[in-house]
């Protein structure tokens, strides 16, 4: 056979697959090609049916991302200025450098209102592929992004999840089972008699809401006879406000355990000291930091459970860019796994550099 027959025979087997490709997509042979060989403009609709009927017939070749051009993700961050909220910055620029050229994330840190929040979900200037979102459960947040699924976005939850939302995904913790883990110890290593005095950051985030909850599950599973019932201790992470709610405890005698859902942890530690019971009292908080890992060496504090920042991240990614056809695969489902620290196992290294 000639070249020139064999370069024929190429192109008809080529146009053949192409006809394939065009009948199956809905669309023309041109269509198929400017796509495929991405020679010239095609509509986005018509991009996504032609490669995904590529997929379909099994074609062997490397086909083109479903979206062209630019893809914008916003993510929307509003959590005030905690360390992990620091620790979580440094996971998105980490991430961010990462990632090819094409997808373009716009890190937005907002105030803790609900109409800057709604504002940002409602109110774009580009156009947007989805959203990743950290804020409160809030009547008006829902709504917003309610509003946005409605229109065809996609959007993610991280860090604490929004309830009755048609969300991708949850790229979190289970925050149940966290307080599960809290209690359990808790009931392991306090005295069998006395108090358990039970601090939550804030009831806005359904997070605390839902460490709260399995805090109190596991203790009453184990039949312990430790009092742990009653009213918790609203802080909003306040080191003040853990002071005066550990001090008052202390003060009236048989605190065995102490279980703080959030931050404030100075305040915690000072009135330990303060009334000689440091090392006495079990306590179990969340999120490895610096300041809890020298608690820990110190004898203060017992038990830190941990969020672990990089992988809830690299997990909001991967649902939201598999939700927009960047990824085929579909990603790992369920929860984000916690990490337990203790004397044990914690490091030398900072876990947060100054710079963050």
């Amino acid at each position: 056979m000639s070249d020139h027959a064999a370069g024929q025979g190429t192109r008809r087997k080529r146009d053949a697959r192409f006809i394939e490709i065009a009948q199956e997509a809905g669309v023309s042979t041109a269509t198929v090609n400017r796509v495929l060989n991405e020679r010239g403009s095609a509509s986005e609709s018509a991009r996504e049916r032609v490669i995904a009927a590529a997929r379909r017939l099994g074609v062997r070749r490397l086909l083109p991302d479903v979206r062209h051009g630019l893809i914008h993700i916003d993510v929307l961050m509003s959590h005030g200025d905690t360390p992990f909220f620091r620790r979580l910055l440094g996971a998105w620029h980490r991430s961010a450098q990462i990632l090819d050229k094409r997808i373009v994330l716009h890190r937005i840190v907002l105030p803790e209102s609900d109409a800057a929040v709604v504002d940002a979900i409602t109110r774009c200037r580009y156009r947007r592929a989805g959203l990743i979102v950290i804020a409160r459960d809030t009547a008006p947040v829902r709504d917003a992004l309610a509003g946005v699924i409605d229109q065809g976005e996609s959007v993610v939850t991280l860090m604490t999840d929004i309830t009755d939302l048609p969300r991708v995904h949850f790229a979190g913790i289970d925050n149940v089972r966290a307080g599960r883990t809290a209690g359990y110890f808790i009931g392991r290593l306090a005295k069998e008699h006395g108090r358990v005095l039970k601090l939550c950051g804030s009831l806005s985030f359904g997070v605390h809401r839902d460490r709260m909850a399995g805090f109190r599950e596991a203790l009453t599973a184990a039949h312990t006879d430790l009092e742990f019932h009653g009213v918790e201790i609203e802080t909003q992470d306040k080191a003040d406000a853990c002071y005066r709610a550990v001090s008052c405890a202390l003060k009236q005698g048989d605190l065995v355990g102490i279980y703080n859902s959030g931050y404030g942890s100075a305040g915690i530690a000072a009135a330990l000291r303060n009334f000689g019971a440091a090392g006495k009292v079990v306590w179990i908080g969340h999120e490895i930091l610096d300041e809890h890992r020298s608690y820990i060496e110190e004898g203060t504090m017992d038990l830190v459970i941990d969020q672990d920042p990089d992988a809830q991240v690299i997990s909001a990614l991967q649902h939201l860019l598999h939700a927009c056809g960047v990824l085929e695969d579909s990603p790992p489902a369920g929860p984000v796994e916690f990490r337990v620290f203790c004397m044990a196992n914690v490091r030398e290294a900072p876990y947060l550099p100054p710079s963050l």
